[in-house]
């Protein structure tokens, strides 16, 4: 809910008024808005704006419209973004019903630089939550000018435009003509605030032309020049000057504006705040008395604590607030030598800071500035083109180290000219001896080894080789390629051996579960083929082919005694080793009449009618091999392939899988004996041989 204002307390102080005039209501002619909940945010503002506003905190965005609507003094609106879901709408809302306000926002973090990309343009300025008192100030003096100027009837915007073609020289008082004596009795609020408007503007010149475009301010530059951009800067959250402006001055008696120019000496307030401190006291004084000795006295001795404090910020690094004292340095004293040594030394301090920071373009337009003002040594300036000459190499090199580094990171190594081979080269081209350069050449042989022991462990030499040879493109040596070439070996081996391990458990696990040989895949006969492909010396195949063949050999003999025939079983225990004397002696069990012809030997009595060609593997056509494969397999009595195996292969594991998945598609006419249709097993060879 709404509250009443508050105000920090403030000592009195000299009205702005014309000559003459009668005293008129010094309350603050702005009223502020400040939409949160946060007692210590309320403290902060109302600590840093003291003087300058009363601030209405509420709490709701309908208690701050409904206050400011209608209202007939300038309206500032602070939004504080941690207490507003949806700050987008709360400015439309506040901007569709208090079309003349002026906002503000502040946020936190992140936030303040999202809103401030989203709000341009459409507030005064976003600025952090954590308060910076003199940015703060200075934005809020801005701020409060542009909506006196939005409640200033049509004739005081004109009057407000013309001041704005002004110098800083046109400000200064003029003797009094005597219908202005008579007229200086009432109030003008409104003139007052085209006044502040166009003072505000032409105290943010030296800062935009310093920092704004890149330039120093020369005798011949013009504030008001400054003026869009300065308002633009605002909104940009650019550090805003927080001394007074020139030519805002006081009127009053000359013995009370020297008696507050005194206490604030003594309180040490030198140029803050913005409208009670002793540089504003002693100008406004020395511009009623031009002859008046303490008021001359006391502006030298602000400015020797300004160049003192100019000599303390220079030191320190401090560029933004060696601007802002420099400023003041010359409203206090115009006329003092030590401003011209003061404006070379701040100039040179800004280049240097533009090039240490990377910012080529800043240090570009400050040394055009610093050739055109002709006030700069030549030896200076061609210090400073090598410098930023340098400065720019190092940009594009470390530009390009980084891009490399991406590249590599996304796996683009040699792909057109989006690579990171490609900006290597680009690298290595423009600074051939740079660090960077050099790292940039480790991680991206690293990357081109990494790619290459993965082509070793999955046997594709080809690839292997590829990237081995970008990797001697760059320097990598022939000892560095016989190492990595016996640690992708050693690799490899222990890949193949890590295989047969899990080879022999699975084929020991399908054993104790029965799984002889169904599921084709996932059987012991199966796990046991690929053991013999892929490591055909391996000390546990024999423990294993022995096991198996004495399981099969069981099996048939059950299926024998049961009336059914285990051929099948047979044959496939003959394989792994059974003894012939156990495999005819199974044989023998079944009934002459119905032991019937040989198996075996009716497989040419088999008619094919449907048989794909195998797949030719892409890794054997990268690699360039042919080979061929040996199976065998039972056709049962629908004509379908079952208990595919291979016996041989050449070369082992390359074209199994394909041999195999080709039998499967493979059918048969099924074989008619007395009648009935008999399973038979069949033996062939299957060829592989790279196209012509």
């Amino acid at each position: 809910m709404a509250s009443s204002p508050t105000t920090a307390s403030r000592s009195p102080e000299a009205s702005t008024r014309t000559p003459g005039s009668a005293p008129h209501d010094s309350r603050p002619v702005v009223d502020v808005t400040a939409l949160t909940s946060r007692d210590d945010f309320l403290l902060e503002l109302g600590q840093t704006l003291g003087a300058q506003a009363a601030v209405r905190p509420v709490e709701s965005l309908e208690d701050a419209l409904r206050g400011m609507a209608g209202a007939k003094r300038g309206q500032v609106l602070a939004i504080d973004a941690r207490e507003v879901p949806d700050v987008r709408a709360a400015v439309d809302a506040a901007q569709a019903q208090v079309p003349r306000a002026v906002v503000l926002v502040f946020a936190d973090g992140p936030a303040e630089k999202e809103l401030r990309a989203a709000l341009k343009g459409r507030v005064f300025a976003v600025l952090a939550a954590h308060i910076e008192p003199r940015k703060t100030q200075a934005v809020f003096a801005g701020a409060m000018a542009e909506a006196l100027a939005g409640k200033a009837p049509p004739a005081s915007r004109a009057t407000l435009a013309a001041a704005r073609e002004l110098t800083i020289g046109a400000f200064r008082r003029r003797p009094r003509e005597p219908d202005e004596e008579l007229a200086g009795s009432r109030p003008r609020l409104v003139l007052i605030g085209a006044a502040l408007a166009a003072t505000l503007i032409a105290a943010g010149a030296f800062w935009f032309l310093m920092y704004g475009r890149g330039g120093p301010v020369t005798p011949a530059s013009q504030p008001a020049a400054a003026a869009p951009a300065a308002a633009t800067g605002a909104t940009d959250n650019a550090p805003a000057p927080a001394a007074p402006a020139p030519s805002l001055l006081l009127e009053g008696k000359v013995d009370e504006l020297l008696e507050k120019a005194r206490l604030a000496m003594h309180e040490r307030r030198y140029t803050e705040p913005a409208a009670d401190n002793a540089l504003l006291y002693y100008r406004s004084a020395a511009a009623e008395d031009a002859a008046n000795g303490e008021a001359r006295d006391g502006l030298q001795r602000v400015a020797g604590v300004l160049a003192a404090r100019f000599e303390e910020a220079l030191s320190g690094g401090h560029i933004d607030e060696a601007v802002l004292t420099l400023a003041n340095l010359k409203a206090a004293s115009a006329s003092d030598p030590r401003v011209a040594g003061f404006e070379q030394r701040l100039l040179s301090a800004a280049v240097s800071k533009a090039i240490a920071d990377g910012n080529v373009d800043r240090a570009t337009s400050l040394l055009h500035q610093a050739q055109q003002s002709g006030s700069v040594a030549a030896d200076q300036l061609a210090r400073w083109r090598t410098d930023i000459a340098r400065r720019q190499e190092e940009v594009k090199v470390q530009h390009l180290a980084s891009l490399v580094e991406d590249r590599v990171r996304d796996g683009k190594l040699t792909d057109a000219d989006d690579s990171a081979k490609s900006y290597l080269q680009q690298l290595q081209s423009s600074a051939p001896a740079s660090a960077a350069t050099q790292r940039a050449v480790h991680a991206l042989s690293a990357a081109y080894l990494k790619k290459a022991r993965e082509a070793g462990l999955a046997k594709n030499s080809a690839d292997e080789e590829r990237w081995l040879t970008e990797a001697r493109g760059l320097g990598l040596k022939a000892a560095d390629i016989t190492a990595f070439q016996h640690e992708v070996a050693g690799a490899r081996q222990k890949a193949v051996q890590a295989d047969a391990d899990r080879s022999v458990q699975l084929t020991r696990a399908a054993l104790r579960e029965g799984r002889l040989t169904d599921p084709a895949q996932d059987s012991a006969a199966w796990y046991l083929g690929q053991l013999q492909s892929s490591d055909p010396g391996n000390a546990a195949l024999a423990d294993a082919g022995r096991e198996l063949s004495g399981r099969l050999l069981e099996r048939a003999r059950a299926a024998v005694l049961a009336g059914k025939s285990g051929d099948a079983d047979l044959a496939l225990a003959k394989r792994w080793g059974a003894d012939p004397k156990e495999v005819l002696a199974v044989q023998q069990l079944a009934p002459a009449k119905s032991r019937g012809p040989d198996a075996a030997a009716l497989a040419p009595s088999l008619k094919r009618l449907r048989a794909p060609s195998p797949d030719y593997p892409v890794s054997a056509l990268t690699q360039h091999l042919a080979g061929s494969v040996t199976l065998e397999f039972t056709v049962n009595t629908s004509g379908e392939p079952r208990d595919i195996h291979v016996v041989e292969a050449t070369p082992p594991g390359v074209f199994d899988q394909a041999a195999i998945n080709a039998v499967k598609h493979w059918r048969y006419a099924p074989l008619l004996v007395d009648g009935a249709a008999v399973e038979v097993p069949v033996r062939t060879r299957m060829r592989f041989e790279l196209p012509k």
